[in-house]
């Protein structure tokens, strides 16, 4: 029989001081109630309760048991509770993970805005650009930012979609030239971010629909946007990233964008989490937070 639901009938049994009333509390019938005590004692190979045809109590193991057993129950119902009330209500800790540059661009700026909103959950954010294994580090949710993920057992949830911009510094544009068509590039020193998986081929829409594909090179290769977007700066190159790693430098001028009205596919935004079943109030609030923040 199974031991925890043994302990909840022997701990009714004691505080009705009656197997009947016992089992009318828990709505089971006698036999099963005297079996559950009966399996019980014999688990333990103690007897827990004297039994007389008119009298019911407790032998000093008896004792002993119900009450550790009751402060272990009680721990458990509030466990339960607890489980319970956080698929209704957002609270306790929220591991999160991001790339770099977008928990600092977007992330991070906006999570001021959830904390106020769901005061009773706690966020930890790590920012990095490798590919965290959620289920093993105990991730609530993974945000990516990619054209498409690969095949996995995990859920991926589309939040937002993000234009990728073809950019230069006006200084490096002003030596090299500013590239009209895709076939320019190959000729131009290309900064090429290493963490896609055609870091080499930049393929692109002209405004009447015809696709192009160049395989592009250049003099740094790097895996974290923000360096890329430091080499940008300084001149060194041209490059193809998403938009939110230089929304800022386009806005003041340090860089440009390139071969409009030529486009490149636009990356998407997903929160990537272990299971679509049972989620919690905090990670399903996190998710329709972040759809209204990044869709926007």
């Amino acid at each position: 029989m199974d031991r925890l639901t043994s302990m909840r009938v022997f701990r009714a049994v004691v505080d009705e001081g009656a197997f009947a009333r016992a089992a009318r509390r828990l709505r089971l019938s006698n036999a099963a109630v005297s079996k559950h005590v009966t399996a019980l004692e014999e688990a333990l190979s103690t007897r827990l309760l004297h039994r007389t045809t008119r009298s019911l109590g407790l032998t000093a193991e008896g004792s002993a048991y119900y009450a550790r057993a009751s402060v272990l129950l009680d721990e458990i119902d509030a466990l339960e509770r607890e489980m319970r009330e956080g698929r209704d209500t957002p609270r306790g800790v929220l591991r999160v993970t991001a790339p770099m540059s977008f928990g600092l661009a977007r992330l991070a700026p906006a999570l001021s805005t959830f904390l106020s909103e769901h005061r009773e959950v706690k966020v930890e954010l790590a920012l990095t650009d490798r590919m965290v294994d959620v289920v093993d580090e105990g991730v609530d949710v993974a945000i990516r930012v990619a054209r498409s993920l690969p095949d996995s057992s995990l859920v991926a949830r589309r939040l937002a979609q993000e234009p990728r911009v073809l950019v230069a510094s006006p200084r490096y544009l002003a030596e090299r030239g500013t590239p009209s068509a895709p076939a320019d590039l190959a000729s131009h020193a290309c900064l090429r971010y290493t963490r896609i998986r055609d870091a080499s081929a930049w393929t692109f829409w002209g405004p009447d629909g015809e696709q192009e594909t160049v395989q592009i090179d250049g003099p740094l290769d790097v895996d974290n946007s923000l360096a890329l977007r430091g080499a940008l700066l300084a001149g060194l190159g041209l490059t193809l990233t998403p938009r939110f790693v230089v929304t800022d430098a386009l806005a003041d001028g340090s860089l440009v964008q390139c071969l409009e009205p030529w486009h490149a596919e636009s990356a998407s935004v997903y929160g990537v989490y272990p299971d679509r079943k049972h989620l919690s109030a905090k990670l399903r609030a996190f998710l329709h937070f972040a759809e209204l923040a990044f869709g926007g």
